[in-house]
């Protein structure tokens, strides 16, 4: 009798090891390199200043923290600190930020440190939401968008290659 319980319990414990081995006790991440994040922010500069506007453009990590910021050489001091909520709001929501323009008015809107107007996109690649851009300088939210998508469009296709 004793056998067959030893037995029992010792099925049963490899039954319960086999389903938690199962559970990743780590999860890989995927990040941008610092010279992509770079080249992100300097396609958007460039796009912004052939329109003749000066920006500041942020690129954020998955988690919102701040990877990359440039500020163009005339552009507003505040540019900075606006390009890096729309990089992390962009992130946290994984959405653009002009989609989300009609939750502004909300409570979630109202939370600290969020802008939700034109001018933040997430990087997503093959399914993985790998960080945000976010630029502030110009007239309109949806020219900053404009530059952002620009930055992005001059790494998007390595990156994809690369998933």
């Amino acid at each position: 009798m004793k056998r067959i319980a030893l037995s029992l319990t010792a099925a049963i414990f490899g039954l319960a090891t086999t389903v938690h081995a199962e559970d990743a006790m780590m999860v890989p991440v995927k990040r941008l390199s610092l010279d992509v994040a770079n080249t992100i922010a300097a396609g958007a500069i460039a796009s912004c200043r052939e329109k003749g506007i000066q920006i500041g453009v942020t690129v954020v990590d998955r988690n919102g923290i701040t990877q990359v910021t440039q500020r163009d050489t005339i552009a507003a001091p505040i540019t900075v600190e606006i390009s890096r909520m729309k990089a992390f709001t962009a992130a946290n929501f994984n959405a653009a930020t002009s989609a989300l323009a009609s939750r502004a008015d909300s409570p979630v809107g109202r939370v600290d440190g969020l802008v939700m107007s034109a001018g933040g996109l997430p990087i997503e690649v093959g399914g993985s939401l790998l960080g945000a851009v976010g630029v502030s300088g110009a007239p309109a939210g949806e020219t900053d968008e404009e530059c952002a998508q620009a930055g992005l469009d001059a790494v998007m296709d390595d990156l994809e290659l690369s998933m």
